[in-house]
């Protein structure tokens, strides 16, 4: 027992120093994901010399947006100083931390939760997860490891590292990757807090969205979002956007902000949802030429019409990214009746641009439809 306890320690031990002499041979199981280069330079008693190269990764972004469904690039780069005058084996790995699970402050082990994107040397790579066959390194210039995503999808979103190691030397940046598109709150036809997290999540998805990250509605609320009724949000958190402070709102004298509730339990706690939705790649418009629906009827007039009813995150998105403006209330998927307006008018609700809401009126009343196609 004593002597394995003694060779558990000296792995270890072998592990973490790798320069300790005795090391190498001893560890040929070990592996981080790459297999080092011989080191020539030294003393040839695990000694390395060090030769004045340093490697340097650098990024001239630290974050990119882009939309749905779009091709996106993420930059990378790398040098040596002094450069180089002969090229170097060197090897790129790019890795991700999903946006719901990155936090305000960046805690200690959030390396650690980091899941492999893509692993390149040379012509040679390698992808991973929902990422294999939609990745690719850009390679426009010598030392250039910018990672190219095809078909961005909703949750690609986070941050992403690229990792270049070169022998015993390794270097890397972080780049975050959002998407563009309009954050909504969305609750129940039955009223306020009625989906614990898991149902929120399903409301959002059949909106054609996902709950927001925190980062989304940050910047909901900087462009102006204001909404009292609490939210789920992507992390499991409960928050909510205020723009004017009020009662009711956390207070008068309570500076404009996101209020948090924190984390709350996902399958006891009942709040309202904050959706996300990217672009859309089909089209919304208003239903002209027909006479008021009910909502069985403004079904099958989109139909008709070689389309279907629109849903919310797809007529959200048509407002925000594609300037939809129309100042007719019309039907859509889930029962409610809406209008969207870029350029707020009389008689067409408040001043401020927006998609108005009728909420989930009887679904006998007549309106319009909105239809996607």
């Amino acid at each position: 027992v004593a002597m394995l306890s003694l060779l558990r320690l000296l792995l270890v031990t072998c592990v973490y120093l790798l320069l300790l002499p005795g090391c190498q041979g001893r560890i040929l199981g070990y592996t981080n994901g790459f297999h080092y280069q011989d080191i020539s330079n030294g003393n040839g008693h695990g000694e390395i010399y060090f030769n004045g190269i340093r490697l340097h990764v650098e990024s001239p972004q630290s974050s990119v947006s882009a939309t749905r469904g779009s091709t996106v690039t993420l930059p990378c780069h790398y040098h040596y100083e002094p450069e180089l005058t002969k090229p170097r084996k060197t090897r790129v790995k790019w890795s991700w931390l999903p946006a719901n699970t990155m936090t305000p402050q960046v805690s200690a082990d959030a390396f650690f939760k980091e899941t492999e994107v893509m692993v390149a040397m040379g012509s040679r790579h390698r992808s991973y997860g929902s990422f294999r066959g939609r990745v690719r390194l850009r390679r426009s210039a010598p030392g250039d490891m910018s990672l190219v995503i095809n078909e961005l999808q909703v949750n690609d979103t986070g941050r992403y590292r690229c990792e270049v190691i070169d022998g015993l030397e390794d270097d890397s940046v972080t780049v975050d990757l959002e998407l563009r598109g309009v954050v909504f709150p969305y609750y129940s036809q039955k009223g306020r807090y009625h989906y614990n997290f898991f149902r929120a999540q399903r409301e959002c998805q059949d909106q054609d969205a996902t709950l927001a990250t925190f980062e989304q509605l940050f910047t909901a609320w900087e462009e102006g979002l204001d909404w009292c009724n609490a939210g789920w949000l992507a992390d499991g958190t409960v928050q909510y956007p205020i723009t004017i402070p009020r009662d009711g709102c956390g207070g008068k004298n309570l500076a404009p902000g996101i209020r948090s509730y924190g984390q709350r339990d996902r399958v006891l706690h009942r709040y309202d949802a904050f959706c996300f939705a990217a672009s859309v790649k089909g089209t919304v418009y208003f239903l002209e030429n027909t006479t008021k629906l009910n909502f069985t009827e403004a079904i099958q007039a989109c139909s008709s019409d070689g389309s279907q009813i629109a849903k919310v995150g797809q007529l959200y998105a048509a407002w925000k990214l594609m300037g939809l403006d129309h100042c007719d209330a019309g039907w859509l998927a889930d029962g409610s009746v809406r209008y969207p307006i870029t350029k707020a008018r009389a008689n067409c609700g408040p001043s401020q641009p927006g998609v108005r809401s009728f909420g989930f009126p009887p679904q006998y009343l007549k309106f319009g439809v909105y239809c996607y196609r």
